[in-house]
């Protein structure tokens, strides 16, 4: 898979095969140390160790796009930091749905670091997956472009919906019924084992499905995060890195922004209009380089697109109004009489 990516990414970057791997190693040890930590020392991290791993993600993610800036120019360090942005602002609706998890299986507190850190791994998997199918289809079929754009304008509309609603219940996917029904399984947990034996049978504990739920369910939420990201940049390697700064700094959000995220009142309509500009944006292109015989009988269609540029100051307002915007409400909500 690494190497087809490595193929498909000849566009502007052109990088050999063993950044790919260099990049992919550095990762997965340190994804694997932090696994390998939490569960030898489960409990609730403290701010201070929160503050202090996000803002190494962070700076290292800022620190890649500024030497992204010093080789390959402004162009391409736009698009990694869009990419990243956007990817962060999508993976803090994941939030939402990892508190429900962890609330509708009951996980004691000093576990759901260990949890949240395997399903990460999961996803991170999961999503490579993703982009290798999404590299090979772009570097293929340039009409993909219309399937991508009308998918998250479809996102978009359906986001607005679910922003209108009140359902904070978590709904276990097809997936996870048919292990559940299938796996023998025990009701309690066994600190961070998976597995556990008991009067001689070998049974699953609610662990390994509290990691299967939160690795398959970020899995649903690539299927708009990919077609996103792949709307601001065609370099898989870009489209990578950034997933992974994203996913590898969850954890921290997760236990940091929990109070907060019951404050983010408009951050579904905000998603809502950055993939529905997203959307436009891959539309927009898609007609510019079309090839279908059915559209302007096959001939490109000179329309204007949207530069880099201007995606990214885009994305910026748009997470930064959600964001003031939501904050705002929340204050003024609370300090209503009737709060």
């Amino acid at each position: 898979m690494v190497h087809a990516l490595a193929t498909a990414n000849a566009t502007q970057l052109d990088l050999p095969t063993w950044v790919w791997f260099l990049t992919i190693g550095v990762a997965a040890a340190v994804l694997a140390f932090d696994v390998i930590w939490i569960a030898r020392n489960p409990h609730r991290p403290s701010t201070k160790e929160l503050v202090l791993a996000l803002s190494g993600y962070i700076g290292a993610a800022v620190i890649f796009g500024i030497a992204l800036f010093a080789m390959k120019g402004g162009k391409l360090a736009g698009e990694f930091f869009a990419g990243w942005l956007t990817e962060y602002s999508l993976s803090v609706d994941n939030l939402f749905i990892f508190l429900l998890i962890m609330a509708n299986f009951a996980v004691p507190e000093r576990l759901q670091q260990f949890a949240l850190m395997v399903g990460i791994v999961i996803a991170i998997v999961l999503r490579g997956l993703f982009i290798w199918a999404g590299a090979a289809a772009i570097n293929n079929f340039s009409w993909v472009f219309y399937i991508f754009g009308a998918f998250l304008i479809y996102t978009a509309w359906k986001l607005v919906g679910e922003g209108e609603s009140d359902d904070d219940e978590y709904e276990e996917n097809t997936f996870m019924k048919f292990v559940e029904k299938r796996i023998p399984s025990t009701k309690e947990y066994h600190g961070t084992s998976m597995f556990a034996r008991l009067d001689g049978k070998r049974l699953a504990t609610p662990m390994l499905f509290v990691i299967l739920a939160l690795g398959t369910t970020d899995l649903l939420f690539a299927l708009d995060s990919i077609p996103a990201i792949y709307g601001l940049t065609k370099e898989p390697y870009i489209v990578l890195v950034a997933n992974l700064f994203a996913l590898m700094g969850l954890r921290q959000l997760y236990f940091l922004l929990g109070g907060l995220l019951q404050k983010l009142v408009y951050l579904s309509i905000g998603l809502a209009v950055l993939l529905a500009f997203i959307g436009v944006k891959l539309l927009l292109h898609a007609l510019h380089t079309n090839e279908l015989p059915f559209i302007n009988g096959g001939e490109n269609i000179h329309v204007p697109e949207i530069p880099i540029s201007v995606s990214l100051g885009a994305i910026v307002v748009i997470l930064g109004v959600t964001t003031i915007a939501s904050l705002w409400k929340s204050k003024r909500d609370a300090a209503s009489p009737d709060a």
